[in-house]
């Protein structure tokens, strides 16, 4: 991709971050390495986080680079607002972004498609818990539908376990999700413009890649170029691509997907605002294309012009 752009095109950039979700830490990091990236390349570029200062000083501003992870950033809100404010913004807009942030909701459209999608049960206060650990099998995975950064994710190991594991789940946002474990590998890719960046395997220390294995452990491989054969690859790429346009997707992003035990990929979420941070997985695989990180955070924003 070009990233050959006079900066003063863009004007005065925001780049919002921190805000007031379960990930304010984690964005207020990506923030800051957008933020340096930026200004290295002579972008004239301000930290920005909505709470610490009213959003309506955002009017200030010619265009945003958004990196606020979670609610109010990630789910269209902050999209409607820089809508309203007739200010272009990084990413995907308040449709698509209202979509991803819902896995559910995100999996009936891909559903619908005939995307390959992770089996899956919706659980309510009336499940029969010991019927879906027997119809998955252990272990199993259950989730919140609205969260990201692995919040709240949580692996059913015993049984009687998801018993145990749905109340505390219920304090989260969205539907709660009950998933079938696949087994043969983590896998992310990055989608930028029209491309699909190469697919990244994700080997961590532990069980699966949580929180602590996303964030803080140095412990977790990547694999960028990954494991996967060529046509595997060519494959996710397309997969990647047609999970993100199902919901509209635009300018960047990133699908996670699984793999079992024969080769088979399946889609497994959708985040419209990555992380950015040096445990990141777009920037590592830009890099991989040959695309270094203030370039990539260049790449991101000329899509607003």
């Amino acid at each position: 991709m070009n990233t050959q752009v006079d900066v003063k095109q863009f004007g005065k950039v925001a780049v919002v971050c921190g805000g007031i979700s379960s990930e304010r830490e984690v964005s207020l990091n990506s923030g800051k390495a957008v933020l340096d990236a930026l200004l290295s390349k002579g972008v004239d570029a301000h930290h920005f986080d909505p709470k610490e200062t009213d959003i309506s000083k955002l009017r200030e501003f010619d265009r945003v680079f958004n990196v606020l992870h979670g609610t109010f950033g990630e789910d269209g809100s902050l999209q409607g607002v820089l809508d309203g404010f007739n200010i272009p913004y990084t990413g995907c807009g308040v449709l698509a972004s209202a979509i991803a942030m819902d896995k559910f909701r995100c999996r009936l459209i891909w559903q619908s498609l005939d995307l390959p999608n992770v089996p899956y049960v919706v659980l309510t206060d009336d499940s029969d818990f010991d019927a879906i650990e027997e119809q998955f099998g252990l272990p199993m995975f259950v989730k919140p539908a609205a969260e990201g950064s692995s919040v709240g994710v949580m692996m059913i190991e015993e049984k009687g376990g998801l018993t145990k594991a749905y109340p505390a789940l219920k304090q989260y946002h969205g539907a709660i999700l009950a998933e079938k474990a696949i087994t043969g590998g983590e896998y992310a890719c990055a989608i930028l413009g029209d491309d699909a960046l190469p697919s990244i395997r994700i080997i961590p220390k532990g069980k699966f890649y949580d929180y602590e294995a996303k964030y803080n452990s140095n412990d977790t491989v990547y694999q960028c170029p990954s494991d996967l054969t060529a046509e595997q690859e060519r494959q996710m790429g397309e997969l990647a691509k047609k999970a993100f346009e199902a919901v509209g997707g635009r300018g960047w992003g990133r699908v996670d997907f699984l793999k079992d035990d024969s080769g088979k990929l399946y889609v497994l979420e959708l985040n419209t605002v990555p992380g950015m941070t040096d445990h990141s997985l777009v920037p590592m695989a830009a890099k991989a294309r040959g695309l270094d990180f203030a370039s990539l955070c260049v790449a991101v924003l000329s899509q607003t012009l």
